[in-house]
């Protein structure tokens, strides 16, 4: 550290903390809260297959594809404007989203909620670096950054579902419009205005070629990891890659380029993307494996299972909480790896209880999974923040939420391929005898096609549901144990990654 003590947050900035945490909130919540409300949508909008996935899937994805941009266009016209530029357009669209007439619409309605969402978070943690300017105070504003996304997490399907108790299926998407009212009032008066004043036009090619690279790919790794046609996935990942590979050339001949790729020579900065991509590819991986278990094998209702699902939220925010506590006494590298560790720890007993069917062990493990990858994603942001230069900062977050969906992305499709295909397997060789062709071609989908076989059968559906329940647990044990195995590889590589780092707290 330097001679020169930073100027310390006064209780204006703290207060500011508390304004930028509503809108990643509903960031998170807007992730999670549509999916109780799927079946009254179905019913009042009656979409085909194709649009129902679009209408679920397309926020993420337009997310994902806007947030280098949107991070890149903040340092450009300024953070604070962005942030409420994407306040106004965000409670737009969720109107336009609640009193959607047609499922064409709704498709429409939630590719705008992606765009518009994906200006909230870099541009709240690109504030966080112009308001901390103390390494330990800005390390503690990180990590209420992070838990802000986590209680979001963890609150949507149970606002989703209180409010589909009493009112119709759009109300989930009202929720947004009194939080964004909220932060159009405050946040001029409460949060700081900076951008990068040496900063040129933004090139629309270099935005245009960026989204095309990252839904590309995302796309075709979410494909794979359903099922889809392995043709159209592998093509989309590599049309993606392609693309992106045009984007960074053209980026090294632009005066003022959108992504400045001399960030990524920076040591300390590629290093917490990489341990990003890993801390996120368990959490996301794990979340939809265990979901589909607590609803399809051990039968709650997607309400019941968001209930349960709480203290693993609750673990993620409380281990984003205490990190700043753990870098005062441990180096970053040693709280990174600790936390890998617990982790890799937690997937094994993951692993283990599920054969069992004991909720109360799954649950626990679970929580202390979100319990260690708290720190990661806290330090990792952290990391890039202060790798990066003040006025690269909104692009440096951009970058940071980049590689959390890309390890989200990456989790889901190769623990989710590991287990179907364990899955299948392991039906295979315990299928009821007498079964149409159809009814198996459906039970080895998956196993929420095997419940669909079943309901098809009247005698025999019991067999079927049981010895398909009986392959997904054992496929999850095996699944859970590799990806226990990577995150411990993970752990010990950070080590040689970060271990002359000095923590920022001393």
């Amino acid at each position: 550290m330097s001679g020169t003590t930073p100027m310390r947050a006064t209780r204006r900035e703290w207060i500011g903390l508390a304004v930028i945490a509503l809108p990643c909130i509903l960031y998170a919540m807007d992730l999670t809260v549509l999916n109780l409300a799927v079946p009254s949508l179905t019913a009042s909008l009656n979409p085909t297959a194709a649009q129902l996935l679009w209408i679920v899937d397309i926020y993420g994805f337009f997310v994902a594809g806007s947030l280098l941009t949107m991070g890149t266009l903040g340092d450009r016209i300024g953070r604070r404007k962005l942030l409420l530029i994407g306040a106004v357009a965000f409670g737009a669209a969720s109107i336009l989203a609640a009193f959607a007439p047609t499922a064409e619409t709704l498709i429409f309605a939630r590719a705008l909620l992606g765009i518009a969402g994906a200006t909230l978070a870099p541009s709240t943690l690109s504030l966080i670096t112009n308001m901390f300017r103390d390494d330990r105070e800005r390390t503690i504003a990180i990590s209420v950054w992070v838990a802000s996304f986590s209680t979001g997490g963890a609150i949507g399907p149970v606002v989703g579902g209180i409010l589909l108790n009493y009112f119709w299926w759009g109300s989930v998407f009202l929720i947004a419009v009194p939080i964004m009212v909220v932060l159009l009032l405050v946040a001029p008066r409460l949060l700081p205005e900076y951008k990068d004043p040496q900063a040129g036009r933004l090139d629309i090619l270099s935005a245009a070629l960026s989204m095309a690279a990252v839904l590309s790919i995302i796309y075709g790794i979410k494909s794979l990891a359903e099922g889809g046609e392995l043709a159209i996935s592998i093509g989309a990942i590599a049309l993606g890659l392609a693309v992106g590979i045009v984007f960074a050339w053209r980026q090294l001949r632009l005066t003022h380029p959108l992504l400045d790729l001399s960030l990524f020579a920076r040591p300390a900065f590629s290093a917490a993307l990489s341990i990003n991509v890993f801390g996120f590819f368990a959490l996301f991986g794990m979340f939809l494996v265990v979901a589909q278990y607590m609803q399809l094998v051990l039968g709650l209702t997607p309400f019941e299972a968001g209930i349960w699902s709480l203290p693993v939220g609750l673990g993620f925010v409380a281990g984003s909480l205490l990190t700043p506590l753990l870098l005062s006494r441990m180096r970053p590298a040693y709280v990174l790896a600790l936390g890998l560790t617990v982790a890799a720890l937690a997937l094994l007993v993951i692993g283990l209880t599920a054969p069992s069917r004991d909720l109360i062990t799954l649950i626990s493990a679970d929580t202390l999974l979100s319990l260690g990858l708290a720190p990661v994603a806290t330090i990792a942001a952290d990391l890039v923040m202060s790798s990066a230069p003040p006025e690269r900062a909104g692009a440096a977050s951009g970058l940071n939420e980049t590689s959390s969906e890309f390890g989200g992305a990456l989790g889901i499709a190769l623990l989710g391929s590991i287990l179907t295909v364990l899955y299948r397997g392991g039906l295979g060789e315990t299928l009821p005898h007498g079964l149409s062709g159809e009814a198996v071609a459906m039970a080895l989908r998956g196993i929420g096609g095997a419940h669909s076989a079943a309901e098809t059968l009247p005698e025999g559906g019991v067999a079927l549901l049981e010895a398909a329940r009986v392959a997904y647990a054992d496929a999850m044990l095996v699944t859970s144990l590799l990806g226990a195995a990577i995150v411990f590889i993970a752990a010990v590589t950070t080590i040689a990654m970060f271990r002359g780092m000095r923590p920022a707290t001393a």
